[in-house]
């Protein structure tokens, strides 16, 4: 799933749709997961004004009618619209672009290959998604409020940690314009 209904404060505007390589931040996520091994993709949004510009292509949307509520809403929202026969997700962040169809395949494979709860990417020594999240742990993600994303959920749980190298993609979040300008020099 791929979280994409924050309210982009520090950014200033939608972030989402700012342009990077000619295609929506967002889209370069969304084309990401879709060539990827996931067996759906789900993409969580705040308004459909988001949806009408972008190239969904096998993504399903579901929407977060009180976005307000925080990331945690966002997560719990996407978990519901999974196909609940599955025994994990995924979960992705709208912005941050440079995630590759080969990091989320890397990391899908480390948690088929592990008994871990969750496999978690560590980037330039940071936690940051894609990561997995067991079924498993579902549950107490439900018990998440505000703008809490899975640190809660994660602490505690058997993590295995996926240390990504930047051969295989940028971990970098857009939060600010001056992110923006940043990666879009890097590029």
């Amino acid at each position: 799933m791929i979280l994409a209904a924050g309210g982009a404060r520090r950014f200033g505007a939608q972030k989402l749709l700012a342009p990077l390589d000619g295609r929506p931040l967002v889209q370069h996520v969304i084309d990401a997961a879709n060539a990827s091994c996931l067996e759906e993709v789900t993409l969580v949004v705040s308004t459909s004004d988001l949806v009408a510009q972008l190239d969904l292509g096998r993504t399903r949307v579901v929407r977060n009618p009180d976005p307000a509520r925080g990331l945690a809403s966002s997560l719990q929202i996407g978990l519901r619209a999974l196909d609940q026969r599955l025994h994990a997700a995924l979960v992705l962040l709208g912005d941050v672009p440079g995630v590759t169809t080969t990091l989320i395949d890397e990391v899908v494979a480390r948690g088929r290959e592990t008994r871990a709860s969750a496999v978690v990417s560590v980037w330039r020594g940071r936690r940051s998604p894609p990561v997995v999240l067991h079924k498993s742990l579902w549950l107490a993600a439900f018990a998440l409020e505000g703008d809490i994303g899975m640190r809660e959920v994660l602490a505690g749980a058997d993590v295995l940690e996926f240390a990504v190298p930047d051969a295989l993609g940028s971990l970098d979040d857009i939060d600010t314009p001056e992110d923006h300008a940043r990666v879009s020099r890097s590029r």
